[in-house]
């Protein structure tokens, strides 16, 4: 029955079908042949997405949207502008930087590289960087998105795996930082040696009164972690009612403060939202009854067997679970992936003390990655639309940015105290 799921699969994802299909129809196949009822199907379903923490998504996708209408990326691009903008690479660097404050409240990769890279990239060709260099770099940045919270991926592999959304979202910061500053110094490197990006410097006391009015300016739009962040550590309110939150401050701010969201956008804003989330849940759902086979068939417990005979060594364990993940993330979305995956490893990591905010940060981090590695690359997709060019073209620093972000997977799962750190003051 698995060869059969896996075949059939395969062979739906060769045709061109959406990846929600593909599960549904292989799932589908699976049990019509094995004689297993399929109601199965309908009743996976509806079971997977009758969940109070799954609410959190469309609520953080349609804030993420609410923000990007409502001029808070923009005044982010300037803030981070100010901060980094005066030295060589700086640009580049502002749009790592911009990633990082938009990632915590968007929670979505490809939202973070829309937001950033539709007024990057156009501004670092006119600055000298090589177009290709600059999509490829938006792109990369963009995966912060779902590494430093709020992250939907981080609230997908709680709800599979039943681990603290909370403690996920504290244990994603360090690790976010890290590679955000990784991407930075690649940057700075690659702008010195190639020599593009000329400064234009101005004085001290110039610069900090564009700082400040810069942070004056962002201040609403910075202030929004800390209520959503601090009101679910503080216990206030649940991730799920954060993210609710999130979507009432962003229509406030950006509709009777900055004043950039005019009722005609709503429609719009509504609309993308819709579609976005529909898109997700459909492969939340048709990913639990293929998720529900390889319960049924024992595939967890085969696998774990199969580990613990070819090593009882937690580092060895770890570097075949970074193999297996880099190369799931070249072909299976990163939801998919976690709905899939973390079912069957999660448990195996607990055997080997592994701690479980720990391995699902090591997955959130995996399945970014994921975003830069064709043929799926989210990331890339939506890089390349907005700088109208061919994915094969940014092969050459797409593999610079996968160089750095295999040490930062690297150092990320060799030295846990990164992300267990945070998450032990909860």
């Amino acid at each position: 029955m698995i060869s059969l799921l896996f075949i059939s699969f395969i062979v739906f994802l060769f045709i061109s079908l959406p990846i929600a299909v593909c599960l549904g129809f292989a799932s589908l196949v699976a049990l019509y042949l094995k004689g297993i009822p399929l109601i199965t199907v309908a009743q996976s379903v509806f079971e997977s997405l009758d969940s109070f923490a799954l609410m959190a998504v469309p609520f953080f996708i349609l804030a993420g949207n609410l923000m990007q209408t409502g001029g808070m990326s923009r005044r982010l691009i300037n803030l981070a502008n100010v901060l980094v903008g005066w030295f060589r690479g700086g640009l580049g660097s502002v749009a790592v930087l911009t990633s990082m404050f938009f990632a915590t409240i968007s929670g979505s990769s490809s939202a973070t590289t829309a937001a950033v890279g539709s007024t990057l990239i156009p501004a670092m060709e006119n600055k000298g960087y090589p177009k290709n260099f600059a999509t490829a770099t938006c792109a990369a940045s963009g995966e912060l998105g779902v590494i430093i919270p709020p992250s939907i991926p981080m609230v997908v592999y709680g709800l599979v795996a039943n681990v603290s959304v909370g403690s996920l979202f504290l244990g994603g910061f360090i690790p976010g930082i890290m590679i955000g500053l990784s991407l930075i110094l690649v940057i700075i490197i690659v702008a010195r040696v190639k020599g593009f990006d000329v400064v234009n410097r101005t004085n001290k006391r110039q610069w900090l009164k564009d700082l400040w009015k810069a942070f004056l300016d962002s201040a609403l739009a910075l202030l929004m972690p800390f209520i959503i962040l601090g009101g679910i550590y503080k216990g206030w309110f649940t991730p799920t009612e954060a993210s609710v939150i999130a979507v009432v401050y962003g229509f406030v701010i950006g509709m009777f403060v900055y004043r950039e969201i005019k009722w005609k956008d709503l429609m719009p804003i509504f609309s993308r939202s819709i579609l976005a989330t529909a898109v997700i849940m459909m492969i939340v759902g048709y990913a639990s009854i293929f998720g529900y086979i390889l319960t049924v068939e024992e595939v967890p417990q085969r696998l774990g067997k199969a580990i613990a005979e070819f090593s009882d060594n937690p580092i060895v364990f770890l570097l075949l679970v970074n193999i297996f993940l880099f190369v799931a993330g070249t072909i299976m979305e990163a939801l998919i992936t976690i709905i899939i995956v973390a079912p069957i490893l999660a448990p195996i990591a607990i055997q080997f003390g592994i701690d479980p905010v720990h391995f699902g940060i090591i997955m959130v981090v995996n399945v970014a990655i994921g975003m830069l590695t064709p043929p799926v690359a989210v990331n890339l997709v939506v890089a390349c639309q907005i700088a109208k060019l061919k994915m094969s073209q940014l092969t050459r620093p797409v593999l610079l940015y996968l160089g750095i972000l295999t040490l930062d997977v690297l150092i990320i799962s060799y030295v846990p105290i990164l992300s267990t750190w945070l998450p032990s003051f909860m």
